[in-house]
């Protein structure tokens, strides 16, 4: 099974972040057990999502549900500026009410098939004035400043739910992508629990399997059946938190054997599914 390494650990419900460095660096692919939202201050960054390739603007926002395969690219010509914060679902789901829901903006991004959303206008956005309070929030120490941080960031993401329901963002749509893949790699995450052999999917989409096989690992830098291993992995922890049995989620996420599922499991979180289920 190819690596795809579990990166930035969450040992709280929200962790925000402030950094800045000049490097040229290309970040593996890699995932989060948590959302993640970053947005560039400055910087010369790609960033690869799910198979789409989005070249950044200062003050985009980078959406990335948890489990999503991403990379990114820096180039060291000038300062790369951000601000990360690491989101746990329990976070975003205390703060919903039948009458608003802070995660609305993940769901409409979806939709829209962008993980890049972009303000048109900034210096009339109040959205962009939000960012700017948060930015300056790090360099002050004044009393409770790291609840404050907090608190401006809950107004962040009021300005940004209210700009995407308002459609006062761009959800960016990239042309850097393979049309053929992004079809094949939703049809994947729609269907873990279902047939998703080479054979079948080439017949789904009328495609070589080789052609395809070649494509898929130069679109997405993992071969078909590695991906498909780690999201069907990636889907059974998630059912096991939530309470499902190890052998429930063996077979909602498409294994055939139980055994063979263990230890897929154990090698790649270092625990057998009922350590998940009843941890110490």
């Amino acid at each position: 099974m190819e690596e795809y390494r579990k990166k930035g650990y969450l040992n709280s419900e929200f962790r925000l972040f402030h950094l800045t460095d000049r490097e040229t660096r290309e970040v593996e692919y890699h995932y989060h057990e948590f959302d993640k939202i970053t947005i560039l201050i400055k910087g010369r960054v790609s960033y690869m999502i799910e198979g789409k390739s989005y070249e950044l603007c200062p003050y985009d926002i980078v959406l990335v549900k948890h489990n999503d395969i991403h990379r990114l690219t820096v180039d060291n010509t000038q300062n790369y500026e951000r601000i990360i914060v690491y989101i746990s679902p329990g976070f975003i789901n205390d703060y919903k009410t039948a009458d608003y829901d802070l995660s609305y903006c993940f769901q409409k991004a979806e939709k829209e098939h962008s993980n890049v959303l972009r303000i048109p206008s900034l210096e009339k956005s109040s959205l962009f004035h939000s960012i700017v309070r948060l930015e300056k929030s790090f360099s002050e120490e004044g009393y409770a400043a790291e609840l404050y941080r907090q608190v401006l960031f809950l107004e962040f993401m009021i300005h940004l739910n209210r700009a995407a329901i308002k459609n006062r963002l761009e959800f960016i749509d990239t042309d850097n992508h393979n049309s053929k893949m992004l079809p094949l790699l939703k049809y994947i995450n729609d269907n873990l629990s279902g047939n998703l052999n080479i054979d079948t999917l080439a017949n789904i989409f009328y495609i070589s399997k080789y052609y395809m096989m070649r494509q898929f690992k130069q679109e997405t830098g993992y071969t078909i059946g590695g991906y498909i291993s780690r999201k069907r992995l990636l889907l059974a922890k998630e059912l096991i938190l939530s309470g499902v049995s190890g052998k429930e989620a063996c077979f909602s996420c498409g294994y055939k054997d139980y055994s063979t599922f263990s230890r897929a499991y154990k090698g790649l979180f270092g625990e057998s599914p009922r350590d998940t289920l009843t941890p110490l």
